[in-house]
Formats: structure tokens, sequence, C-alpha cells
């Protein structure tokens, strides 16, 4: 039960970390990019939920 904690801390820490970094240097990102991005994000979780259909088919 200890590992699982000092696993979740360290985990929490780096996301903290990581937040305040691309906080501080990340780049705007300008409206026609975000679009592309919603775009492909969309995309690639239809694709994602039809391999785990196809997944659950076959039995695995």
């Amino acid at each position: 039960m200890s590992n699982l904690l000092l696993i979740l801390g360290v985990l929490f820490v780096a996301l903290v970390v990581v937040v305040k970094l691309t906080e501080r240097f990340a780049k705007p990102v300008d409206e026609r990019q975000q679009a592309n991005m919603s775009r492909l994000a969309m995309v690639l979780i239809m694709l994602l939920l039809v391999l785990g259909l196809i997944r659950h088919w076959m039995g695995g």
C-alpha cells in the first residue's frame, strides 16, 4: 500500500511541475491551429472507440 501512495505522490508532483512549466513557457496557439488540433483529437478519439469495439468483439 505504501508503494502505491509513493507512486501516486510522485505522479502528482510531476503533474504539478509539468503544469507550471507549460503555463510559463508555452507559446500561445492561434484559433486556426487550435481548431485543427481539436479536429484531430476528435478523429483520434473515434478511432480509439472503434478499435476498442473491435477488440471487444474479438474477445480480447
